[in-house]
Protein backbone atom coordinates (compact mmCIF):
# COMPACT_ATOMS: atom_id res chain seq x y z
CA UNK A 1 0.00 0.00 0.00
CA UNK A 2 1.45 3.54 -0.66
CA UNK A 3 2.13 6.02 1.43
CA UNK A 4 1.42 10.01 0.96
CA UNK A 5 2.64 12.92 2.97
CA UNK A 6 0.52 14.65 5.15
CA UNK A 7 0.24 17.20 7.88
CA UNK A 8 -0.31 17.12 11.25
CA UNK A 9 -0.93 19.77 13.96
CA UNK A 10 -1.41 18.09 17.50
CA UNK A 11 -3.00 21.57 18.44
CA UNK A 12 -5.83 21.40 16.27
CA UNK A 13 -5.72 17.31 16.12
CA UNK A 14 -5.81 18.41 12.22
CA UNK A 15 -4.35 15.44 9.54
CA UNK A 16 -4.60 17.08 5.88
CA UNK A 17 -3.05 16.40 2.72
CA UNK A 18 -3.21 20.01 1.96
CA UNK A 19 -0.48 22.49 4.03
CA UNK A 20 -2.68 25.15 5.18
CA UNK A 21 -1.81 28.10 7.40
CA UNK A 22 0.01 26.29 10.41
CA UNK A 23 -1.38 22.80 10.47
CA UNK A 24 2.27 21.42 9.66
CA UNK A 25 3.69 20.95 12.98
CA UNK A 26 4.88 17.52 11.60
CA UNK A 27 4.87 15.76 8.04
CA UNK A 28 4.03 12.60 7.74
CA UNK A 29 4.21 9.53 5.52
CA UNK A 30 1.43 6.97 5.95
CA UNK A 31 -0.97 4.47 4.10
CA UNK A 32 -4.94 4.94 4.76
CA UNK A 33 -5.19 2.38 7.38
CA UNK A 34 -2.02 4.47 9.51
CA UNK A 35 -3.89 7.77 9.03
CA UNK A 36 -6.88 6.17 10.37
CA UNK A 37 -5.21 4.84 13.40
CA UNK A 38 -3.64 8.12 14.10
CA UNK A 39 -6.79 10.02 13.79
CA UNK A 40 -8.09 7.98 16.57
CA UNK A 41 -5.17 8.60 18.94
CA UNK A 42 -5.92 12.47 17.82
CA UNK A 43 -9.48 11.26 19.40
CA UNK A 44 -8.64 10.26 22.20
CA UNK A 45 -6.73 13.11 23.04
CA UNK A 46 -9.67 15.43 22.57
CA UNK A 47 -11.88 13.13 24.54
CA UNK A 48 -9.22 13.18 27.50
CA UNK A 49 -8.77 16.89 27.10
CA UNK A 50 -13.08 16.98 27.53
CA UNK A 51 -12.38 15.00 30.80
CA UNK A 52 -10.06 17.06 32.33
CA UNK A 53 -11.75 19.70 31.43
CA UNK A 54 -14.65 18.12 33.48
CA UNK A 55 -12.73 17.00 36.48
CA UNK A 56 -11.32 20.71 36.46
CA UNK A 57 -14.22 22.08 38.07
CA UNK A 58 -14.24 19.36 41.05
CA UNK A 59 -12.01 20.54 43.45
CA UNK A 60 -12.03 17.36 45.68
CA UNK A 61 -10.29 15.44 43.10
CA UNK A 62 -6.28 16.08 43.18
CA UNK A 63 -5.01 16.12 40.02
CA UNK A 64 -2.66 13.01 40.77
CA UNK A 65 -5.35 10.84 40.99
CA UNK A 66 -7.25 11.61 38.01
CA UNK A 67 -7.79 8.79 35.27
CA UNK A 68 -8.60 11.40 32.85
CA UNK A 69 -5.13 13.21 33.27
CA UNK A 70 -3.74 9.77 32.85
CA UNK A 71 -5.65 9.19 29.68
CA UNK A 72 -4.63 12.57 28.08
CA UNK A 73 -0.93 11.56 28.85
CA UNK A 74 -1.11 8.29 27.42
CA UNK A 75 -2.79 9.59 24.66
CA UNK A 76 -0.85 12.33 23.56
CA UNK A 77 2.49 9.81 24.15
CA UNK A 78 1.30 7.39 21.85
CA UNK A 79 0.23 10.21 19.18
CA UNK A 80 4.11 11.39 19.54
CA UNK A 81 5.41 7.65 19.14
CA UNK A 82 3.19 7.21 16.11
CA UNK A 83 4.08 10.60 14.27
CA UNK A 84 7.99 9.50 14.90
CA UNK A 85 7.29 6.31 13.37
CA UNK A 86 5.33 8.07 10.73
CA UNK A 87 7.67 11.27 10.69
CA UNK A 88 9.80 12.75 7.84
CA UNK A 89 13.31 13.60 9.62
CA UNK A 90 12.24 16.78 10.94
CA UNK A 91 9.57 15.15 12.78
CA UNK A 92 11.80 12.55 14.50
CA UNK A 93 14.68 15.49 14.97
CA UNK A 94 11.93 17.32 16.95
CA UNK A 95 10.68 14.58 19.09
CA UNK A 96 14.29 12.77 19.63
CA UNK A 97 15.49 16.16 20.53
CA UNK A 98 12.59 17.64 22.94
CA UNK A 99 12.43 14.46 24.98
CA UNK A 100 8.69 13.90 24.26
CA UNK A 101 9.19 10.40 24.35
CA UNK A 102 12.46 9.72 26.83
CA UNK A 103 10.40 7.68 29.27
CA UNK A 104 9.36 5.27 26.70
CA UNK A 105 10.93 3.05 23.11
CA UNK A 106 11.56 4.87 19.96
CA UNK A 107 11.14 2.57 17.60
CA UNK A 108 11.57 3.05 13.20
CA UNK A 109 9.56 0.84 12.22
CA UNK A 110 10.31 2.99 8.24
Amino acid sequence: MSKNKYYVSLQSREISQIEFHNNNDFIIYATDTEVTLLRKKLDSIYRAELDTFWRAHVPIVPYHRDGANDRYDESLLEAFQMIYQLGDDDAKDFIKESGLLSDVSITDHS
